[in-house]
């Protein structure tokens, strides 16, 4: 009985027009320099800018936490996304956008808020 529980279902599969999939991936990303910068309002502000920019992606964020110094994700998404396309677009926008809606981001780090690698 426990095996079952396991097991891959139809639910689980995602169907597009032309294929059948299931591609989900651990994405962890930090500020340059591992900066604990992601708190209070910051840390809100992300996760509402990466969910919104994964819905319009058409990506399922499974979980999400963001932490002082870094970001978990754990998405189901498209086989039309290579994994490190998908990050490059979630941090690329997150960036833009939390830089110019705090200030102090830009004035900690003026040219890039996240560390150019990432693990998943």
């Amino acid at each position: 009985m426990e095996a079952n529980r396991d097991k891959v279902t139809r639910h689980d599969l995602r169907h597009d027009r032309h294929t059948v999939s299931l591609l989900t991936d651990h994405l962890v990303f930090s500020p340059k320099y591992r900066g604990k910068v992601l708190e209070g309002e910051v840390a809100e502000a992300a996760e509402e800018i990466i969910r919104e920019t994964c819905t319009e992606l058409d990506i399922e964020v499974i979980d999400m936490a963001v932490n002082m110094d870094h970001v978990h994700l754990f998405i189901k998404y498209p086989p039309k996304y290579s994994v490190s396309w998908i990050a490059k677009r979630i941090k690329g926008r997150s960036s833009k956008l939390l830089r110019d809606q705090f200030p102090q981001l830009k004035v900690w780090c003026p040219g890039h808020l996240w560390a150019p690698s990432c693990y998943h």
